[in-house]
């Protein structure tokens, strides 16, 4: 089999490619779905833009003004730092504890949603229909529910983050499960262990190092969603950032973003190392 010609880029994508057979049969490749593709996504993007009434004219001609902004921010107000500490381990406890909460509690419902282990399918399509319900939610909207179910303060945007999390870490964990080698679970049911123990002992070891990286990479962005929380009242860093900025004292608003960003640079670190050690 050689081709029939010496097909070019463009042939390819515009042209279809022919091959000819021993036989003398001639062999025809399918036209490439490319074009279509592209114009489809051009397409889409025209009428997003045109919805959403984005301009890029006023982007160009504005966008020094960002930067006009960012110059008022320094140098920053050191003394205003004395002020930061709190909120700032307001942030940090939120989103540790809802991290832990939601990563917890999203266990049991990754296994009632892990086809390889539950063979009711009506049992795992609803798990899985309740995760992606939850998804759905912005922590945002969540916080700003639990600050009128819980009251203002950080106990709303722990409950908020510990959503985010059990949805995230949650639907990550449950595609993990339904990807592990079964042999030795079955194996040791075979033996005569009950399910529980099973899972405990053959699925659990498979998926722990993974489960662990997944939940410290979700707490390293919970500490950046938590810091935006208190827009909504939900506590932390939030609060006192939308009051500075509200007042436009841009040089302690500088302060609170430092501030942050040495504390999540921190924890990145810390958390890269705790994943090198898992993996």
């Amino acid at each position: 089999m050689k081709p029939s010609d010496s097909p070019g880029l463009y042939d390819r994508i515009f042209r279809p490619y022919s091959y000819t057979l021993g036989n003398g049969k001639k062999v025809e490749e399918k036209r490439s779905r490319l074009p279509l593709v592209i114009i489809l996504l051009l397409a889409a993007t025209i009428i997003s833009g045109e919805i959403t009434g984005f301009s890029l004219s006023t982007l160009l001609l504005r966008i020094n003004y960002f930067f006009v902004m960012l110059g008022d921010m320094f140098p920053p107000d050191w003394a205003y730092m004395s002020q930061v500490w709190t909120p700032l381990w307001d942030t940090i406890k939120m989103s540790l504890l809802g991290s832990v909460i939601g990563a917890l509690l999203c266990i049991p419902f990754s296994v009632l949603s892990s086809g390889n282990l539950v063979k009711n399918r009506a049992v795992t399509g609803f798990f899985k229909f309740f995760f992606s319900v939850v998804r759905t939610l912005p922590t945002l909207v969540v916080a700003l529910i639990a600050t009128y179910v819980f009251g203002l303060g950080t106990l709303a945007g722990t409950v908020a983050i510990a959503v985010f999390t059990f949805a995230y870490c949650g639907k990550i964990l449950y595609e993990q499960i339904e990807t592990v080698d079964m042999g030795s679970h079955e194996a040791l049911e075979a033996l005569g262990m009950g399910k529980l123990s099973a899972i405990r002992y053959s699925v659990w070891p498979q998926v722990l190092p993974s489960f662990l990286s997944t939940v410290l990479f979700c707490f390293e962005g919970n500490v950046r969603y938590a810091s935006i929380l208190g827009y909504v009242g939900a506590g932390g860093l939030g609060l006192i950032l939308n009051e500075k900025i509200g007042w436009r004292e841009y040089p302690r608003v500088g302060m609170i973003l430092i501030a942050l960003f040495v504390a999540v640079v921190v924890i990145e670190s810390l958390s890269s190392w705790l994943r090198s050690k898992l993996t």
